[in-house]
């Protein structure tokens, strides 16, 4: 029997056959869960793979199986956005789960820059892909289907034919959650920030707050801002929103490099945040809790939502196109002393 220590050459399969008393075949059936093997021979045979601290060769079994063994995470945001704290927290909280869900079923997750037409996805070894919130013709989803590659959407896809499986980010509900605390808290003229494409957390927080003003009252006060502009963005049209808008008391700013941004230009126009603007954002991240005054913003249960995006696309890849949307749990609403003027009772 192979011996193991310094200097000692790894065990082989049919090393673990010989000790088994089998044919090679079997060996690899075994251990990969093929063909009809006894189910008393395969556990010996694992066993014994194990007591000789066998380990399959893995760049082997891809090549066979025509399979990477791989998948990718990949949004189009730009790097204003994705870079920075967001990357920190929103990128890496959805990495973490991702990888270590498709670990579980023995994948690798591979972390690709923000795609432009450019973009290295066309050489990366993957068998599929999670995008990020693809906005209108994505340019990763559609490297992607250049490609033929299978992809899940993690938030609803809004390109017309894109009918890609994805999780419900509750991008409606989540403007729904912030609109409602603000006016908990006493806003009368809050105003909307979103970002000027098309992904799904602008589009439905912009459809949310319409039917919320129209239930209240508010005049329906959007303004929209480049994603590539990042901090300057979200101050930027903050400072144009405070400007015509000066009865404004209180902004959603979906973004949270916008609204980082959006705190700098109250303070810069002599308004105190909460007394005389609220600020709140949607994503409870690094720039969030870190910002002054902290901002609120809402738990959106990314790890979970992240293991149900690798879940929903290796059924993909084993053929299970039965499932097409999953449901991330409900959004919760993370007050912080941005919006905070009525405290809570002690």
């Amino acid at each position: 029997m192979p011996t193991s220590g310094p200097g000692s050459r790894p065990p082989t399969i049919a090393d673990v056959a010989t000790a088994a008393g089998v044919s090679r075949t079997t060996v690899s059936h075994a251990l990969n869960g093929l063909g009809k093997v006894d189910p008393r021979t395969r556990e010996r045979i694992k066993k014994v793979a194990a007591e000789l601290g066998y380990r399959p060769n893995l760049r082997a079994q891809r090549l066979r199986r025509g399979q990477a063994k791989a998948i990718a995470l990949a949004s189009s945001m730009p790097f204003a956005v994705a870079g920075g704290p967001s990357r920190l927290g929103f990128y890496m909280e959805v990495a973490a789960a991702a990888a270590e869900r498709a670990l579980v079923h023995g994948y690798a997750l591979v972390l690709v820059p923000p795609v432009q037409s450019d973009s290295a996805l066309y050489s990366v070894d993957i068998d599929g892909a999670i995008v990020v919130e693809p906005d209108v013709n994505d340019a990763a989803a559609a490297q992607l289907r250049e490609r033929g590659l299978p992809y899940v959407a993690l938030g609803r896809p809004v390109s017309p034919d894109d009918d890609a499986p994805y999780v419900d980010l509750h991008g409606g509900p989540v403007a729904e959650l912030l609109l409602t605390h603000l006016r908990e808290q006493g806003a009368r003229h809050p105003a909307l920030i979103i970002g000027a494409g098309s992904r799904h957390s602008a589009v439905d927080a912009r459809a949310a707050f319409e039917r919320v003003a129209a239930e209240h009252g508010w005049a329906p006060l959007v303004a929209t801002a480049p994603e590539e502009g990042g901090e300057q963005a979200g101050y930027d049209a903050c400072a144009a929103l405070l400007a015509d808008h000066p009865e404004t008391d209180a902004v959603c700013a979906l973004v949270d490099a916008f609204a980082v941004g959006a705190v700098r230009a109250i303070q810069d126009s002599g308004r105190g945040i909460p007394e005389d603007v609220m600020v709140t954002t949607r994503y409870d991240g690094l720039r969030a809790s870190t910002c002054e005054p902290p901002l609120t913003a809402v738990n959106l249960h990314l790890d979970r939502a992240a293991s149900d995006a690798v879940e929903l696309l290796l059924s993909r890849l084993r053929g299970d196109v039965t499932m097409t949307v999953s449901t991330a749990p409900e959004p919760e609403v993370i007050a912080r002393a941005s919006s905070l003027r009525v405290m809570p009772p002690a």
